[in-house]
């Protein structure tokens, strides 16, 4: 899944430097539990934000298969998403990290700054077969230090029967996505949505119109970036697209498209379960379109890294990392993504799973060529992001040209 709120960038910022200082003091972090520098380790702990009820119980029974693996027991505990990095830096100043630790991938950056977590090549983890673009999800200067089980993306979901009653093709192009929300677009229903309300979940759906035009986020005052906002102004003021996306989270586009006011979506395979429980709904999913015809989608890199904190039991760390590489082999990537609906995030498995699962190849498809929110930018990432969501808004509500909102947001992203 996408980043989940976070508290203010600017205390975050600042918490992020006072652990930096206290493990450049220290030289390391702890975990709790048993073992020592010298003991057996029998146990270890893990943190993550699984805290829905049935999501908890399945990652801790694949955690407890795992750790038998590794002959040890592994102590779950999951928190809510927007308080798991703050819990991590007030572990980390107070040397008190699980001993594994699973972060959504564009937060892996900043903590490792910190220093709180070890490079996974001193375990001997293979992390060959990996999309680059998985790779770079987990990597801090040069270093490995966490990685995705499975990964997830965006693609444009559309409603077979709304498409063949109005003669239309699925859109692959900016032009055809533009004359298909046309088409379909009646009283009661418009042609398509995305989520675009003032956080980070604007900014993931952005991207992929952003960087399949040549945009980047190094640079937002861009023409390429001024014509991908300029496609979403023109959906909604020709009627296509609701002017409500400035409040919609991708559950709202979710519910419009299953409640027919909605022929198209951009959304995320999370969704499939939900959809596929409707039987009258007849669905696809295919790329979101590009700007020209023969052009391969750019989508942002979404789902979480296991990573190994800094402790001072090295047999610790060493279980740890073998909790890991068991979580990250052929056998459970297979297992989580058709669990959850997400990509493995080894190319071959990836493929054989496409092949299995036939509405997921769209998204096995572009996860191929899918980025890392913080490939470009790393620890400056949040920024930009926050610029972006406030230029779509300025956009959207034709308070600012694209060119305007855009230059503002670059100015955002570059402010210290």
């Amino acid at each position: 899944m996408i980043s989940p709120v976070r508290p203010p960038a600017r205390r975050i910022a600042a918490l992020f430097g006072a652990v930096a200082l206290v493990l450049a003091a220290t030289g390391c972090g702890g975990g709790t539990g048993d073992g020592s520098a010298t003991g057996k380790v029998t146990s270890i702990t893990a943190l993550d934000y699984y805290t829905d009820a049935s999501e908890h119980r399945q990652w801790g029974e694949r955690l407890t298969t795992c750790g038998k693996s590794a002959g040890v027991k592994v102590e779950h505990t999951s928190v809510p998403g927007a308080s798991l990095v703050p819990k991590v830096l007030q572990q980390a100043s107070s040397r008190t990290l699980p001993d594994l630790l699973m972060v959504d991938n564009p937060d892996l950056q900043q903590i490792a700054q910190t220093g709180a977590l070890t490079p996974l090549d001193q375990y001997g983890i293979d992390s060959s077969g990996f999309a680059e673009g998985i790779l770079s999800a987990g990597t801090y200067k040069g270093k490995v230090y966490g990685l995705a089980p499975t990964v997830s993306t965006i693609a444009l979901f559309y409603n077979k029967d709304m498409l063949a009653e109005a003669g239309v093709a699925v859109p692959r192009t900016w032009d055809e996505l533009k004359a298909a929300a046309a088409k379909l677009t009646r009283p009661g229903r418009y042609g398509v949505a995305v989520s675009a309300p003032a956080t980070p979940e604007s900014t993931w759906q952005y991207l992929p119109f952003l960087w399949s035009n040549g945009g980047t986020e190094k640079q937002l005052d861009t023409p390429q970036a001024a014509q991908a906002l300029q496609l979403w102004v023109d959906l909604v003021k020709s009627g296509s697209m609701s002017k409500s996306v400035l409040n919609w989270t991708q559950a709202d586009l979710h519910d419009q498209f299953l409640a027919g006011k909605t022929a198209m979506m951009v959304n995320g395979p999370w969704r499939i379960h939900a959809l596929n429980k409707d039987k009258n709904l007849h669905w696809g999913v295919a790329p979101i379109p590009v700007p020209r015809a023969g052009q391969t989608p750019v989508t942002p890199l979404g789902g979480e890294v296991w990573t190994v904190p800094q402790s001072d039991s090295k047999e610790r760390q060493e279980k740890a990392a073998q909790v890991l590489a068991c979580l990250n082999d052929s056998t459970n990537q297979l297992a989580l993504a058709e669990q959850y609906l997400t990509v493995p995030s080894r190319t071959t498995v990836a493929a054989q799973y496409a092949e299995q699962v036939p509405s997921m190849a769209a998204f096995v498809k572009s996860v191929e060529g899918a980025r890392a929110r913080t490939s470009e930018l790393g620890v400056r990432w949040p920024k930009a992001a926050t610029g972006m969501y406030t230029a779509i808004q300025s956009a959207l509500t034709g308070e600012q040209t694209p060119e305007e909102a855009l230059k503002d947001a670059q100015r955002i992203a570059t402010t210290s």
